[in-house]
């Protein structure tokens, strides 16, 4: 899988009724792509997989390979029990995705070697391209992430740990048995912060959950960045720290603050379902008021 640019990871939007929003999805997904995503992320985590139905799953996997209409890889999300995580992957095929991001069994722990196995059963059952994501429940030694490796459908690890030293590990254990083909990029929420620790270890690639709702900064950010321009830095601390600061007041506020800034950007989208839980009209506010900062911030950049 070839990335280029940030990945992103569209929200997945809810009507009135409660069901999910075809059109506002594609909207949603087209404008991603037409702010130069480098990929699409569809169902996965920011996207709410966990909340949604099979059929939920299968509409916003399709709608998102219709939309991109090949112009950028399209990965769906998988996950939760084997059972699951087969089904959606299945799916994901079936659909046209380039390849699965596929999420841990989550609430459930699990010795190294059962976490490969759980890999390898999915990777046996559907011949697709497989990212796997490391977080949580689901977290490699570096002798695992080898075997992992060694699955020839199994192209990449996203982190959500963090642990830049197991990371560095990981990437050094891998690149012996894949070389160069194999990819990795940081996945942990709000990624423009340890972006620059992530590359010194080897992991160039990153997702954007801003990217959901003010591309025009996350793109400004990932250009300074490249080009060691300053605005980055007063990107840094005038937008995304404060954005984590906000972000880390409540649980699931990773994905509830992103839908609140599309419906901010006029992007309705809807709130977050249960056990997610919205943010409050005060948290709004100071959301509205960071939004505001940092797009005057890459105006004046």
């Amino acid at each position: 899988m070839n990335f280029d640019g940030i990945l992103f990871f569209p929200l997945t939007p809810f009507d009135s009724g409660g069901g999910v929003s075809e059109t506002v999805l594609a909207e949603h997904v087209a404008s991603g792509v037409e702010h130069g995503a480098g990929g699409v992320f569809a169902a996965c985590g920011t996207g709410e997989v966990h909340a949604l139905s099979a059929a939920e799953h299968a509409t916003v996997v399709r709608r998102s390979v219709e939309v991109t209409a090949g112009r950028v890889p399209v990965v769906a999300g998988a996950g939760g029990s084997v059972g699951t995580a087969v089904e959606q992957t299945r799916a994901a095929k079936e659909l046209g995705a380039d390849a699965v991001l596929l999420l841990p069994p989550y609430l459930v722990g699990a010795p190294q070697r059962g976490l490969v196995e759980y890999v390898r059963t999915v990777t046996s059952a559907v011949d697709i391209p497989v990212i796997v994501y490391q977080r949580g429940s689901m977290a490699f030694t570096p002798e695992s992430a080898a075997e992992l490796a060694g699955i020839p459908t199994v192209v990449g690890i996203k982190d959500g740990l963090g642990d830049l030293g197991r990371m560095h590990q990981i990437v050094l254990a891998v690149r012996e048995v894949r070389g160069e083909e194999f990819t990795f990029f940081n996945g942990l929420p709000t990624a423009e912060l340890t972006v620059a620790a992530y590359r010194g270890v080897g992991v160039p690639l990153y997702s954007s959950a801003a990217f959901a709702f003010v591309p025009e900064v996350a793109n400004a950010f990932y250009e300074a960045f490249h080009a060691g321009d300053p605005l980055a830095d007063r990107l840094l601390s005038g937008f995304f720290e404060p954005l984590v600061r906000l972000r880390d007041r409540v649980p699931g506020y990773a994905v509830s603050l992103v839908k609140a800034g599309a419906r901010l950007r006029g992007v309705e989208v809807g709130g977050v379902r249960a056990p997610f839980l919205d943010p409050t009209a005060e948290e709004v506010e100071v959301l509205g008021g960071l939004i505001d900062t940092g797009l005057s911030l890459v105006k004046e950049g």
